[in-house]
């Protein structure tokens, strides 16, 4: 299913300055195509939009140890109410939080990467808002952050 993430402000990747009036077009677990609002909703009429305040952008890489919570599910939530789509494995000993870590779809990479939202990608995305606090999350195209 598809799904179009729209915002005032959009960014590619953390350092860039944000673009007016964009979108992201996610297809599945992918990104399919990043473009101005008013061309994807045009190219793809009757596809679902979700209007987000804030600025979308990439989901963040956490490097660190995963917030404290009661269970290991809780600690990967916690992730996901940050903005974190993506986690380092060093951060990941505990083989009962590797296994919520991959139930709930979050990547598990090696070395930090700077997040970047391209087509073909991965469509790990969040919603901050203008204090910094993040509003959503959707990792691999599953919105599963939604502040209230």
């Amino acid at each position: 299913m598809r799904t179009i993430h729209a915002a005032p402000l959009l960014r590619l990747t953390l350092d860039e300055e944000p673009r007016p009036d964009h979108a992201v077009l996610v297809s599945g677990d992918r990104v399919e195509a990043v473009a101005p609002l008013d061309e994807l909703t045009e190219a793809y009429p009757g596809v679902r939009v979700r209007h987000w305040a804030g600025i979308l952008g990439p989901a963040l890489v956490h490097d660190g140890p995963l917030p404290p919570a009661p269970t290991p599910r809780e600690r990967v939530y916690a992730l996901f109410r940050l903005g974190a789509a993506a986690v380092l494995a060093a951060h990941l000993p505990d083989p009962a939080l590797r296994a919520a870590a991959a139930r709930g779809g979050v990547a598990v990479l090696d070395r930090a990467r700077p997040p970047t939202l391209v087509p073909a990608g991965r469509a790990d995305l969040a919603v901050f808002g203008d204090d910094g606090s993040c509003l959503a999350t959707v990792v691999a195209g599953r919105l599963v952050h939604r502040r209230a």
